[in-house]
């Protein structure tokens, strides 16, 4: 990389990241490259009579019992007995062994971080050995003993936790080198030792042996707090959650108090500057917004307090703060927290926040749009229900920070857990309003957004269609962040999602797997419409490709028979005295793996999907003549119009037709793209169209 190019790019990285950010990553850096961190994060001096203090209300067996039923039950068992053999279902995904014992000999965590001691290959991914060293796995086992009484689930979370501690001596190997995951794993100790204290299995040397370890893992955390606050996302929220659990449970700990107030210090800048004035959270990210709400039950359930702040009416909004029912012996030693680190703006945010989720959430599957990074995590997995349904992470934060539920359901089980009964104030409408775009049937997501942080997906005027439950136009998700070109994070390009491409490239700069600049801002408005043949309607302009002078503007409109017509019109903008310039426009739609028929008709495009329902009609035409088209699924050709240019083999991109519904896990999709050169504006249109009850199978 040529040393005027680094400059521009250190330039940009500072005034769009900001002074702060940088600062504070080199700041860790050069603790590193110092050996810093390996001279101050040593293992603390082993101290006696630590006990885990009780943080959290144990709901009643016969409570979740009556919200899992005996299939649910049996979901659980099945899955607690798959731990209790060897193996974890990884993001979600399919069992793989619970691997919690790096290779040896084993180093001071930076020796990794610096990259002194060779872990892997270049490509391998660090999150395959951390995910089960989190520990989330636990929740499973916490769960099943807690309805079963069955001891092999309390003796097998013992039995990997001591094997953890012996093949992970404090501060040495891979399993320290990130505060994020020590601190995670914190959190399912301080659960843990809760859950399974009354088990036959618990005794009062593996309690303590449990308690030593949490104040070990939040000794690590502090000092390398400055890299959480420069990444400015999940890591300093998590790290902060992790330092205020590990005070609240081990209160007579001689750094407890400053783990408190460092913790509520973060967590109350993290709710109050993480969240933007749409809820959306500072990640960009479906996922990452699941975690952050997860967070913030956490908290809310470790400080003891029930908060209720606005709702959508104003019997929601109604009300001060009601204290939950105590859940601590009156002779419990616990140290008490001066504040609360949910502020009163926190509070509104984290409304907002659930608001926002909501208004994402399908009604029918409980699934919400892939949008953003999406790395598999699923912090506190108080469910059986899957890891794509949202509705166990919407009833609790409806009920907690908008005092209303949703219509019940086994994904209530997270909210018990929690200490969340239900409300009696109940939201009764089939579909959460919302600023997205509706009809009877079917919904549709418009991405547009005003970037105050950095994004981690090219997704502007993204377009996601769902319709009775089925995921029609969909994003491809993440997938991997660390693997071998093609793979190397880039579904997160501009040409993986559903919205129109110029030239081939990228809606921002690309500088790294993590990280974009220029960012390109949309704008968006909507329109509805009582009387007329549409229902609603949503325009949204980006200036992404200014640079080439192109303008994308999209309107999406929903009529009355739930006919879907996306408008797109990229406008070559010339300046007086010059020539135009002729541009490639690439319009790409990401289809389920379902039955197709294509057809290509001079400047029309007419496909069909055999959808569980029927048949479903996508109709795609240009007003100039098409260059190609082509349907790409699992890397592979399988269709491209004899009218079009022919597509070589080396112009098919791998990465293309494939979705990834969770972290590591990759499906067949159909990616379909239609190309147009001109040196005019254009205009595509496409046209989904549902099968009546007539044109079902």
């Amino acid at each position: 990389m040529p040393a005027l190019f680094r400059l521009s790019i250190a330039v940009k990285a500072l005034r769009q990241l900001g002074l702060t950010q940088v600062a504070l990553n080199a700041l860790y850096k050069s603790g590193l490259a110092t050996g810093h961190y390996r001279r101050a994060i040593q293992p603390p001096a082993p101290l006696s009579g630590l006990r885990l203090q009780p943080l959290f209300p144990i709901p009643a067996r016969e409570e979740i019992l009556a919200v899992l039923g005996s299939e649910g039950l049996a979901n659980l068992r099945a899955e607690a007995d798959e731990i209790v053999a060897g193996k974890y279902r990884q993001f979600g995904g399919e069992p793989v062994e619970i691997n919690i014992c790096p290779s040896t000999p084993l180093f001071h965590w930076t020796e990794y971080e610096t990259g002194k001691i060779d872990l892997r290959p270049s490509t391998f991914d660090i999150k395959l050995v951390w995910e089960p060293a989190r520990f989330g796995w636990a929740f499973t086992l916490g769960r099943a003993f807690h309805l079963t009484g069955d001891e092999t689930y309390a003796e097998a979370f013992w039995r990997y936790f001591e094997t953890f501690a012996g093949a992970n001596p404090p501060y040495l190997g891979p399993n320290w080198m990130s505060g994020q995951e020590v601190g995670l794993r914190l959190m399912v100790f301080a659960w843990a030792g809760h859950v399974f204290a009354k088990a036959a299995a618990t005794t009062s040397a593996r309690l303590a042996a449990l308690a030593v370890s949490t104040a070990v893992h939040a000794a690590r955390i502090p000092a390398t707090l400055s890299y959480a606050r420069s990444q400015n996302n999940n890591h300093l929220l998590t790290e902060s959650a992790a330092l205020y659990t590990a005070a609240l449970a081990l209160p007579g700990h001689p750094e407890a108090v400053q783990w408190l107030k460092t913790g509520q210090k973060w967590l109350a800048w993290c709710f109050t500057h993480q969240i933007d004035a749409y809820g959306e959270y500072v990640q960009h990210s479906t996922n990452y917004h699941r975690l952050m709400l997860q967070t913030a039950l956490w908290v809310t359930s470790v400080s003891g307090v029930r908060y209720q702040v606005s709702g959508i009416t104003d019997q929601a909004s109604s009300g001060a703060f009601a204290p939950r029912t105590p859940h601590f012996a009156p002779e419990t030693p616990r140290l008490k927290p001066d504040t609360s680190p949910l502020t009163p703006l926190s509070r509104e945010n984290l409304a907002l926040a659930t608001h926002w989720l909501l208004s994402l959430l399908d009604p029918e599957s409980g699934q919400v749009p892939n949008l953003g990074a999406n790395d598999g995590a699923y912090i506190i997995p108080l469910t059986s229900q899957p890891f794509a349904d949202y509705r166990p992470i919407a009833q609790a934060a409806a009920r907690a920070f908008l005092n209303y539920s949703l219509p019940s359901g086994p994904w209530d089980e997270l909210a018990l857990w929690f200490g969340l009964p239900q409300t009696e104030a109940q939201l009764e409408i089939p579909r959460y309003p919302g600023d997205h775009i509706y009809a009877p049937n079917s919904w549709g997501y418009l991405r547009a957004v005003r970037f105050k942080s950095r994004p981690s997906h090219a997704d502007q005027l993204h377009f996601d269609l769902w319709w009775r439950g089925l995921n029609l136009a969909q994003d491809a998700g993440t997938y991997l962040y660390n693997a071998d070109p093609p793979w190397d994070n880039q579904l997160t390009s501009t040409l993986a999602h559903n919205t129109v491409s110029v030239d081939g490239l990228e809606q921002m700069t690309r500088v790294s797997r993590f990280l974009y600049l220029d960012w390109a801002d949309a704008s968006i408005k909507q329109e509805n419409k009582i009387d007329g043949d549409f229902i609603q309607r949503a325009s949204a302009r980006t200036y992404a490709y200014a640079k080439i002078n192109a303008r994308h503007d999209r309107l999406v409109t929903v009529f009355n028979d739930e006919r879907w017509l996306v408008e797109d019109e990229l406008l070559n903008v010339v300046m007086p005295g010059q020539n135009p310039r002729a541009h490639v426009y690439r319009l790409h739609w990401l289809l389920p793996d379902w039955e197709w028929e294509a057809e290509a008709r001079g400047q029309m495009l007419d496909v069909r999907l055999k959808s569980p329902l029927g048949w479903v009609n996508l109709a795609i035409s240009a007003d100039q003549p098409m260059k190609r088209v082509c349907l790409i699924r699992a890397g592979e050709l399988i269709y491209e119009s004899q009218t079009s240019e022919v597509l070589k083999t080396s112009e098919v991109s791998a990465t293309h037709g494939w979705v990834s519904p969770t972290y590591s896990v990759k499906i067949p999709a159909l990616s379909l793209a239609v190309e147009v050169q001109s040196a005019d504006s254009i205009k595509f249109t496409s046209e989904f169209t549902f099968p009546t009850v007539d044109d079902r199978l």
